[in-house]
């Protein structure tokens, strides 16, 4: 009943507001609504729905209390439950950062001792290989100082046998020219016979 009354008084403020009527219209319609709400069916009933609404005043805010204490701990709860929830997901979160985390370093380590083998493996090739250059230079080195000393004993040889052949010769012809009388000198005989 409550509902209809509210939709008439609503239609008929509408009406009222919306006429274009004129100002006849709009007195007319006024004083109807005045003889309206003046009737004493209307008065009874106006009176009636204050009754009414003093008696379910305390009924209502009894039920709005209530549904305020419902609402409030469903809110409670749901917090709480979204709280939890929450922190279930930051602890799978974290455990799920934990565990790349842990993944990274061991890859990182794994990647870190690879290059530090190969290095390693890497550094001894070098080295080995360094080791058997420097001995093939020394072999060659030695190879080479034992060539040259071979040839320059040669050469001093070959420089001795020379020096010694000119001397020879150089001697050779000396004594030669000592037993060749030079012109116009007295051979080396006659000067040996004694002078007295």
């Amino acid at each position: 009943m409550r509902t209809k009354l509210l939709l008439v008084v609503g239609l008929l403020a509408g009406y009222v507001l919306g006429a274009r009527a004129g100002r006849e219209r709009y007195d007319k319609i006024q004083r109807t609504v005045r003889r309206f709400w003046r009737d004493p069916r209307v008065r009874a009933a106006r009176k009636d729905l204050e009754t009414y609404t003093r008696q379910q005043a305390p009924v209502v805010a009894a039920r709005a209390e209530e549904l305020a204490k419902t609402v409030a701990d469903r809110t409670v709860a749901t917090a709480r439950d979204v709280a939890g929830k929450t922190a279930d997901v930051a602890r799978d979160v974290a455990d799920k950062t934990a565990g790349v985390a842990k993944d990274v370093a061991d890859r990182t380590a794994g990647v870190a001792k690879d290059v530090a083998d190969k290095t390693v493996t890497t550094a001894k090739g070098v080295a080995d290989k360094t080791a058997t250059t420097a001995k093939d230079v020394a072999d060659r080195v030695g190879d080479t100082a034992t060539d040259i000393r071979e040839r320059s004993e040669d050469a001093r040889d070959r420089a001795v046998f020379k020096a010694s052949e000119a001397r020879d010769n150089a001697l050779a012809d000396l004594d030669d020219a000592d037993d060749e009388p030079e012109p116009g000198t007295e051979s080396p005989a006659a000067d040996s016979s004694p002078k007295s």
